[in-house]
């Protein structure tokens, strides 16, 4: 009688396991950190300049926006770069037509540190595809600032949104 017992306690813990051998694999989800898409729309922070001392004196730097393919074989297309102001007024559009990006390659724009036209709360809005699922791209921004012997950089990360 006990091993009856004992067996049909483990019928439920047998079960369970094969159920969990059986669900999908998650290892690319956001838990692992790895993003996989086939295209996205990605704002991206830029600063042409920050605010410095009590009387908020404005602290003018250049802003250059990377993107960099993170994919070993897939060709991924920016099929635009908009940079817009303070007030979300687009300023310019930086591509006339796509650009494809190999595997890792990289491109980037460059605004220098004297064309404050972006104001403190400038952006960026990429958009990218690609004819497959790949890794998503690196979109940044590096500013870098020197002044007077003070000398101030830092990195913007883009933020994937929904159009």
């Amino acid at each position: 009688m006990c091993y009856r017992n004992l067996f049909m306690m483990s019928i439920p813990v047998v079960l369970l396991s094969l159920l969990c051998l059986t669900l999908p694999d998650k290892s690319w989800a956001s838990e692992s950190g790895i993003r996989l898409s086939k295209g996205q729309t990605v704002y991206v922070p830029a600063y042409s300049n920050v605010f410095t001392g009590p009387k908020k004196l404005p602290f003018q730097l250049a802003t250059t926006l990377s993107v960099r393919s993170t994919d070993l074989s897939a060709v991924i297309r920016i099929t635009s770069i908009d940079y817009y102001d303070t007030n979300g007024r687009m300023i310019r559009r930086y591509l006339d037509k796509p650009l494809n990006l190999g595997p890792l390659a990289s491109t980037f724009v460059h605004i220098e540190e004297k064309d404050v036209s972006g104001g403190f709360g400038a952006n960026f809005i990429v958009r990218w595809n690609s004819d497959r699922v790949v890794n998503t791209p690196i979109i940044e921004c590096v500013m870098i600032g020197a002044t007077s012997g003070q000398g101030i950089s830092f990195v913007s990360p883009g933020q994937e949104i929904r159009e």
